[in-house]
């Protein structure tokens, strides 16, 4: 179902039971799944491919070329899975280099005006509320919120089930688990988060302890990661393993204030 106002290429590849909105634009190299929406005046160019069951608001932008200057016009990818929500004016830029390639999973919910820059890598179920931007090279692992007019510096990390408050500035990696705040600051863990994916208790206070031998045991970075390494659950492996991955370093932690457990 293509609106007779949408520019369709003839070697697009679009799948059954995809509908296109007025004035939509599909480049040639594009590929979508079936049982998409796309809605009036979105473009999806470059080497694009979209799975199944995704819906792309008003006047999205997705596949063009990167705001990189060592882009030199390669053919480079945006690839995003399945059961997706991309709401109006989001942008999600192509890779940099040749080869390389902009990744959303699935049942993501990027919220309207978000911007990915080139090869950022987003998980599972991730949320991004309004305005997010996400500068180059960022990874945002599964289940994390990002709340809005949040801002992400290349290269950073973000940890499964972390919650971003709005207008949270990072230029450090968050680890799992954590709530981040203000500039480069985790606050204690999204508690409320873990007990909705369905984290026990037992499970919860098992990775608020590593939590607090890491950041709170006065214990420096290798020691701390020893004594997590010697009681180490998966859910503490994780934390661990993320920390032990950082390039650019790990958020500071501040006490959370009144941020409790039920």
């Amino acid at each position: 179902m293509i609106h007779p106002r949408a520019l369709v290429h003839p070697n697009a590849k679009i799948g059954e039971g995809t509908v296109i909105g007025p004035d939509v634009i599909i480049d040639e190299h594009v590929q979508i799944g079936a049982n998409c929406e796309i809605r009036a005046r979105a473009v999806i160019t470059g080497w694009t491919k979209i799975g199944d069951n995704n819906q792309i608001g008003y006047g999205a932008i997705i596949g063009a070329e990167p705001q990189d200057l060592a882009f030199k016009n390669e053919e480079s990818y945006v690839r995003i899975g399945d059961g997706n929500v991309i709401r109006e004016y989001t942008t999600i830029h192509r890779g940099t280099k040749a080869g390389t390639e902009t990744v959303i999973g699935d049942r993501c919910y990027l919220m309207a005006n978000a911007h990915l820059a080139h090869n950022c890598r987003l998980g599972n179920q991730v949320i991004l509320v309004n305005n997010v931007l996400l500068g180059g090279y960022v990874e945002i692992r599964d289940f994390a919120f990002l709340g809005g007019a949040a801002v992400v510096h290349q290269f950073v990390r973000i940890g499964e089930y972390v919650m971003v408050r709005g207008q949270t500035r990072l230029g450090l990696d968050v680890p799992p688990y954590c709530m981040a705040v203000a500039t480069n600051t985790v606050c204690g863990l999204n508690k409320v988060g873990l007990k909705r994916r369905g984290y026990d208790r037992s499970r919860r206070k098992a990775i608020e302890d590593a939590y607090e031998t890491y950041f709170w045991s006065g214990k420096n970075r290798v020691q701390a990661l020893e004594t997590l390494d010697a009681g180490a659950n998966d859910d503490i492996k994780l934390f661990a393993e993320f920390i032990k991955g950082t390039k650019r370093g790990v958020c500071t932690a501040m006490r959370a204030g009144g941020i409790g457990d039920e």
